[in-house]
């Protein structure tokens, strides 16, 4: 890792920690810290229902017990009530009470003040040229954000993932798309020990999934490649794919291929910018009209 790199990163997060106010027991003024009052915020943000507790930890990148104290000092103050979910008694649910609701509006407007306490030295060009910046950081913090791994293919998360990738398919194609037709690549091929399948998950949520067939002696084959809209930009078919490749060759494989539509324009990019090379027909996939392959360098011990 550039050593110069790390230490600009150390150098952003001393000053944003100082200039937002991070390092005070009072945020903005108030009763609590930075941790607390994003905390508020968030739970504020759920409406009159809400937030999950679960759903809070996992946004926030909390451990149980610290995010524990946090609420519990929110209750103390009559800020927050927690209790379980109507529909469903084992999930715990924070609700602001009408302090809470109060104490985040003044949050919000003071949020606004320190916002605009920190453009007001600048002039208009240096403005916008924060802003663009803060933007670019906002969307490249985010993407270290996105988190892989390995899981069985009949969770829901997962089935989700390849239900939105065959709608997506069928938007895109000319013909639409049935995986009736497709050779098949679902829930029951993708597990151990004829597949895999990754997830890609941002906050919890799914954002993209990828899976690969093996095939003893011959190629590995990388199957279902999806990405959310809402994390396009992000970097994440492009980490994917390198996973993808990873697991494949942990597995022993020494090439990859894939087939796909030629409606699938940034896929295509995306293949041939990480290597891949265009390849003759190996199967006969209803909807395919490229075919790609790529040499590894397997690690299998």
């Amino acid at each position: 890792m550039d050593a110069d790199a790390i230490a600009q990163v150390r150098r952003f997060n001393r000053i944003v920690t100082q200039r937002v106010g991070a390092l005070n027991d009072r945020f903005l003024s108030r009763d609590r810290s930075l941790g607390g009052a994003r905390l508020l915020w968030e739970i504020g943000a759920g409406g009159p229902d809400g937030r999950d507790v679960r759903s809070l930890r996992i946004e926030l990148g909390l451990d149980s017990g610290y995010l524990s104290r946090l609420l519990q000092a929110l209750q103390s103050a009559g800020l927050v009530e927690v209790g379980p979910k109507e529909a469903d008694r084992r999930v715990r649910v924070a609700r602001l009470t009408k302090a809470g609701r109060a104490e985040r509006a003044v949050l919000d407007r003071r949020s606004d003040d320190l916002a605009e306490s920190i453009l007001a030295p600048l002039s208009a060009g240096q403005r916008a040229r924060l802003a663009a910046a803060m933007a670019e950081v906002e969307l490249l913090l985010t993407a270290t954000m996105v988190e892989f791994a390995a899981v069985d293919s009949t969770l829901p998360q997962a089935r989700y993932c390849l239900n939105a990738y065959f709608g997506e398919l069928d938007r895109r194609f000319e013909a639409g798309f049935d995986p009736a037709l497709s050779i098949p690549a679902g829930v029951a091929e993708l597990r151990p020990p004829t597949g895999l399948m990754l997830l890609a998950t941002l906050r919890g949520e799914p954002v993209g999934c990828g899976g690969l067939k093996f095939h003893d002696g011959e190629p590995t084959e990388i199957k279902r490649m999806w990405v959310a809209e809402s994390a396009r930009g992000l970097g994440v078919g492009r980490r994917l794919l390198a996973e993808l490749e990873a697991h494949a060759a942990a597995y022993g494989a020494t090439a990859v291929r894939l087939e796909t539509n030629r409606a699938l324009v940034e896929a295509i990019s995306l293949y041939r910018s990480a290597g891949f090379v265009e390849i003759a027909p190996y199967n006969d996939e209803h909807y395919a009209h490229h075919w790609f392959e790529k040499q590894l360098t397997p690690n299998r011990e």
